[in-house]
């Protein structure tokens, strides 16, 4: 059974890893090139930041009667919210695993 994609965003998705050691590249899309994780980070907070921007410019653009389509606007706003809500999700995950390690005896 897979899971359903509701906004299908691609940019979202998380690649596979595809080994253990420090030459294991990550399955990046067409075109690019295996980075480490600061790189990977980097670019998932971009596009979390450029979703941001496209809702907050489809929004002031209804405001001001530039756009004529207030489904479009509705779907970058909602596009926004659940990356934002991916984002939070992630952090906590991540957060949860830090505090795990420490509460681990050697």
């Amino acid at each position: 059974m897979t899971p359903a994609d509701p906004v299908s965003a691609n940019e979202w998705s998380i690649p596979s890893v595809g080994g253990l050691g420090r030459e294991a590249a990550i399955d990046a899309p067409a075109g690019t090139q295996a980075s480490d994780f600061g790189d990977l980070l980097g670019r998932a907070l971009s596009a979390l930041d450029q979703t941001q921007q496209n809702a907050s410019d489809a929004a002031r653009a209804l405001a001001t009667g530039e756009a004529d389509d207030p489904t479009a606007v509705v779907l970058a706003v909602e596009r926004a919210q659940l990356a934002m809500q991916l984002a939070n999700q992630i952090r906590t995950k991540a957060v949860e695993a830090y505090q795990e390690v420490f509460r681990t005896q050697v």
